[in-house]
């Protein structure tokens, strides 16, 4: 529909169709009648390039790709995967690795491979389910934010002032000790504070979006604002928000973590990657005992790595795309 311009908008689209059609049929002679320059034919072809090959072509994210493919596959294999149920005693207590449990026991005598194969469950699921709700939350401000201004847009950029100048992490620890620690609250709460960075994210693109002539024409053929926001707008914005919720996921796998280790995250009956670090707060499990703090420690750091590879890659694939 936004092609049929008014004249006013789209004049310059009518005028350039003759000069396209006057174009040299050759396409490898510029105007001047040279041939393009090898530099010029990199460029052009890099920008015909879909973004998803461009990400393949990044070592880096294909293996953080493949890696996050493998623990989701963990994570819902689990039942099938695990040779014990977690909370399941299966020999003496604090056993060290070898042929029956490959990674040993915990203090209660639970088989820790068993543990940190049911704990992805739980730590994937903090990071992705915190991140796609700080997603919506920090997209619908953003957008509506930019989109109205005025009176509407300074009350919600001062709210989200607010909620950055919090201490996350002490306000978190908070509103946890007074709510309780369970799964529901854990996700809730990260991703109540995880929204404001984005929000601010989507008004500064859609500010830019809002003034190119597909959006003004829109606005004179007298579109809705939410078709305007979520048909044209959007798209054009998703690029850095998919970036920035690569990172989310790790940032909320972290968060959960440090909070578990500070014993104010997921409790049992659920185990998590960071409740499993949590064991190791006395020396002697640091120095004697290493298999209950350096497996769960090893894939924490595997899995936000892998994601953050994921982000960089795309970071630097959309920045070719769209250079």
């Amino acid at each position: 529909m936004l092609g049929n311009k008014p004249n006013g908008l789209g004049g310059e689209a009518f005028e350039a169709a003759p000069q396209e059609r006057l174009a040299p049929e050759n396409p490898a002679t510029s105007e001047t009648g040279a041939p393009p320059s090898t530099a010029e034919q990199v460029d052009e072809h890099a920008g015909s390039v879909p973004l998803w090959r461009k990400l393949l072509q990044r070592r880096l994210a294909v293996a953080g790709l493949a890696t996050v493919a493998l623990l989701i596959a963990i994570a819902l294999l689990a039942p099938w995967l695990a040779p014990y149920s977690p909370e399941e005693m299966t020999g003496s207590f604090n056993a060290a690795p070898d042929g029956e449990h490959w990674l040993g026991t915990d203090q209660l005598g639970r088989d820790v491979l068993s543990r940190i194969i049911y704990a992805a469950r739980v730590s994937l699921a903090v990071g992705f389910v915190t991140m796609a709700i700080s997603v919506v939350l920090g997209t619908l401000i953003g957008l509506v934010s930019a989109y109205y201004g005025g009176w509407l847009d300074m009350l919600m950029m001062r709210v989200t002032d607010v909620f950055i100048a919090f201490p996350t992490l002490l306000v978190v620890l908070v509103v946890i000790a007074t709510m309780g620690s369970g799964l529901t609250t854990v996700i809730l709460v990260l991703a109540f504070f995880s929204w404001p960075d984005l929000a601010r994210l989507v008004r500064g693109q859609v500010l830019v979006i809002k003034q190119q002539e597909y959006m003004k024409a829109g606005v004179v053929l007298g579109l809705s604002a939410p078709r305007l926001l979520f048909v044209h707008a959007l798209p054009n914005a998703i690029g850095p928000i998919v970036v920035n919720a690569t990172y989310g996921v790790s940032a909320a796998i972290l968060s959960e973590a440090s909070l578990s280790f500070l014993g104010m995250g997921i409790g049992p009956p659920h185990v998590s990657w960071g409740g499993m670090l949590s064991d190791a707060q006395s020396l002697s499990v640091l120095t004697e005992r290493p298999w209950l703090w350096l497996p769960p420690g090893i894939v924490i750091m595997v899995t936000v790595l892998a994601i953050n590879y994921i982000g960089s890659g795309l970071r630097d694939s959309l920045a070719r795309h769209n250079g």
